[in-house]
């Protein structure tokens, strides 16, 4: 029988047990499939005495994960801490210059310092797999990286947070309101420990970041993703979207335009009948579009023990096959800074307003709009029984800065009652 592969792992929460797991009961199936045994020497995490529901008797312990990166008998380090920086950032730097490959699933370390680990690992001759830091069990690394190698991407959309796809689908099966919504999420153990991660759009502006840099070939920037997150759709937007044939997303888009990069994590429209209008609950979808291949849909669980550890577990075995890839798809060294654009590409937008019930508001929109070079498509006024008039305009194609022009000039209307409201409406 050939030498093992031996992991390391650190971190022993969700995913870091379902590794474990993996490891114990599939044992006889990874080796046959692998071609050599794959096994576990030591572990390391917080909490060494906390009851996780399975054996770590058979495994080494350390307190300091960086000790166990360094370990002669851990081939591969995987780490499963999360954080970008501190233990994670420190351990995984540890375990490449003591001559380890690496496997992870933290976005957030990789969005914010990948390209300097990066370059060290394939200095070092390592390697960096991370299928487990984006959209939990669907294999988009690996569509991008391996199956799409042959394309010029062109497009990469999707929804890639299952908490917020949670949140807004059950505001519109249920009636109820965000805030209702996230103290279910919430007490399901859907939020991260720091929320805004989650409905701030955070945790997927990461996940677009380090797919952009594979689809376009450049350099991780999370700072150049435009974030917005759902705290601010109310169930009056749900039910207009759907009364207009939408649904709104927490959707992440990137596309190289002629003005450079375009990076953008936000709520969006999309058609009600298209794939992405479809994905209920915590569910994940990335649609990725190439020259030659048109349009790929991935769809899977975007999180959970199960899926993220299946998601290991695949890079784990292309290591132990001797299978071997730059960690964004091609050598760090020729990943180069893309120029960031400043502006997002024209779109359609819809827009919710509330107008005090008096002849002449809408007119004063309308021309403001009109100034702007705005155009309108659709516009559709609600029966109400107070002063106030709800108004919705579904706008032709125009740009964020002129949007963004007619905005400040209705606000200061004297006609306008409340934030006016508007989501970009996404062509799939």
């Amino acid at each position: 029988m050939n030498t093992p592969l031996r992991l390391g792992i650190a971190g022993l929460g969700t995913v870091g047990t379902g590794v474990v797991r993996i490891v114990r009961q599939k044992a006889e199936t990874l080796a046959a499939r692998a071609g050599r045994p794959i096994t576990i020497s030591a572990v390391s995490a917080r909490t060494r005495d906390k009851d996780r529901g399975v054996n770590l008797g058979d495994y080494a312990w350390e307190d300091d994960p960086v000790a166990l990166a360094k370990r002669d008998d851990v081939d591969v380090f995987v780490e499963l801490m999360g954080g970008s920086d501190g233990p994670a950032k420190a351990a995984t730097e540890a375990a490449i210059a003591a001559g380890k490959d690496v496997v992870t699933a933290n976005k957030a370390m990789l969005a914010h310092h990948g390209h300097a680990l990066a370059l060290a690992a394939e200095e070092a001759g390592r390697v960096i797999r991370f299928e487990a830091a984006v959209a939990g069990g669907i294999p988009v690394i690996k569509a991008l990286t391996e199956g799409l190698a042959g394309n010029d991407i062109t497009r990469v959309m999707g929804v890639m947070n299952g908490t917020c796809n949670y949140i807004l689908t059950r505001m519109q099966a249920t009636g109820q309101g965000y805030n209702a919504l996230f103290e279910e999420a919430d007490k399901l153990g859907y939020l991260e420990a720091d929320p805004n991660l989650d409905v701030g759009g955070i945790d997927a502006g990461h996940k677009l970041a380090l797919l952009s840099s594979i689809a376009f070939g450049c350099q991780v920037d999370f700072d150049g993703v435009a974030l917005e997150g759902i705290q601010d759709i109310t169930l009056d937007d749900i039910r207009h979207a759907a009364d207009m044939g939408y649904r709104i997303k927490l959707l992440g888009v990137a596309q190289m335009t002629g003005r450079g990069l375009e990076q953008r994590m936000s709520p969006c429209l999309v058609p009600a009948k298209s794939p992405l209008g479809q994905l209920e609950g915590g569910t994940n979808m990335v649609v990725l579009e190439g020259d030659q291949v048109e349009q790929i849909v991935l769809r899977g669980p975007g999180a959970g023990m199960g899926p993220t550890a299946s998601a290991v577990m695949g890079d784990v075995m292309d290591i132990a096959r001797g299978f071997r890839l730059s960690t964004f798809g091609q050598p760090a060294a020729t990943l180069k800074p893309c120029a960031q654009a400043s502006s997002a590409t024209p779109a359609r937008y819809y827009l919710r307003m509330s107008l005090d019930d008096k002849p002449g508001a809408l007119a004063k929109v309308a021309t403001l709009l009109g100034e702007a070079g705005i155009s309108i498509d659709r516009m559709r006024q609600y029966r109400h029984d107070d002063a106030t008039a709800p108004v919705l305009i579904v706008t032709h194609k125009t740009n964020r800065d002129a949007l963004d022009t007619a905005l400040t000039g209705i606000r200061r209307l004297d006609v306008l009652a409340g934030e006016p409201v508007a989501l970009r409406i996404e062509t799939v």
